[in-house]
């Protein structure tokens, strides 16, 4: 478990002050993904060197497993730190060390035994998947490769949270999907608190539990991922939220926007919801799909027009929530 109480970092006195990190207030249960998203300066990289204590915040506090690690000796919280795994963008990794190599590092610095080092950094590599490229240097492995090579070098120590600073940037989407499963399946096998700070969103939806919005340094919403989802009004919950496009409507329909705002839209809507407004209704673009278990996504709706007055409460039955609605000919040059 790790939790951030009031974090703030502030840079320069007086007039140069600079607040980056405004009282970041956040806490990631054991088993738990949460990612933070937001712009670029929003304060994201900061908040990494915060958390792992690279950078000592201002004020505040970070606790893992119930210990306050800024309250700490420098030399407890060299042991502290431990706790806490950091994969980086670029990996991180030294251009003269093996894959073997690079993942003994913190194992070596602590003066582990060779034949203890061996052992770990054999069930490490065996774990991400990179057993046959042990021997490799980072410039005989692919991009993906040297990400797992840096994933398995941060559970070297056996951390109890891991934090991921923007460890998808610049890969290529299957790659990024490998990763994500490898951190996944991490988080389940052990059991782990990550922290996965990125600015890709479409990657926040296969990874996270939860979701927290940095901007301007301070965490402007957060929430549980399946419950920003279905919140109409949610504006990280629309960011997220995969949109489908829209068809050309018919003359004398309405378009309406809807988005699934139920953990229980049954999956027959469209014919029931056409039955009871006696009416066809018309699936123009939509974009749905699992999260959690959970059923996310929106729509865009043809329907006659005489029968707008009623659309709203009909779709409500279903666990859907109307957007928005214009009338069919102000789509052309829209869609």
């Amino acid at each position: 478990m790790i939790e951030l109480t009031d974090l703030t970092k502030v840079y320069g006195r007086g007039d140069d002050r600079t607040v980056v990190l405004d009282r970041i207030n956040f806490r990631v249960e054991q088993g738990e993904i949460l990612a933070v998203v937001g712009p670029s300066g929003a304060g994201k990289s900061t908040l990494a060197q915060c958390i792992n204590l690279l950078t000592l915040p201002t004020a505040g506090s970070v606790v893992v497993n119930g210990e306050d690690l800024t309250t700490l000796s420098s030399q407890k919280l060299r042991v502290a730190r431990r706790r806490i795994g950091t994969v980086f963008q670029s990996s991180g990794l030294f251009e003269r060390r093996t894959a073997a190599e690079n993942v003994a590092l913190p194992l070596d610095y602590l003066g582990v035994t060779a034949d203890e080092s061996r052992r770990r950094v054999a069930e490490l590599l065996d774990r991400v998947g990179l057993t046959s490229r042990a021997n490799h240097y980072p410039f005989q492995l692919s991009g993906g490769q040297r990400q797992r090579v840096g994933i398995a070098r941060a559970l070297a120590l056996r951390p109890s949270v891991l934090l991921s600073d923007e460890a998808t940037a610049g890969l290529d989407p299957t790659t990024t999907s490998s990763v994500v499963d490898l951190l996944r399946e991490l988080r389940d096998d052990l059991n782990l608190s990550i922290v996965f700070i990125t600015h890709e969103m479409d990657t926040v939806l296969k990874i996270a539990d939860s979701v927290a919005r940095l901007d301007h340094g301070s965490i402007v919403e957060s929430g549980r991922v399946v419950d920003l989802l279905t919140d109409p009004a949610s504006s990280l919950g629309a960011e997220l939220r995969p949109q489908g496009v829209a068809a050309d409507a018919a003359d004398g329909q309405r378009i309406w926007q809807v988005v699934y705002d139920a953990p229980d839209v049954p999956s027959d809507w469209i014919s029931r919801a056409s039955t009871d407004l006696g009416a066809p209704v018309a699936v123009l673009g939509a974009s749905v799909q699992s999260v959690g278990g959970v059923t996310v996504g929106s729509a865009t709706l043809g329907i006659t027009e005489a029968l707008s007055a009623r659309v709203p409460e009909v779709l409500r039955r279903y666990g859907l929530a109307t957007v928005g609605a214009r009338a069919a000919q102000e789509l052309e040059g829209v869609a």
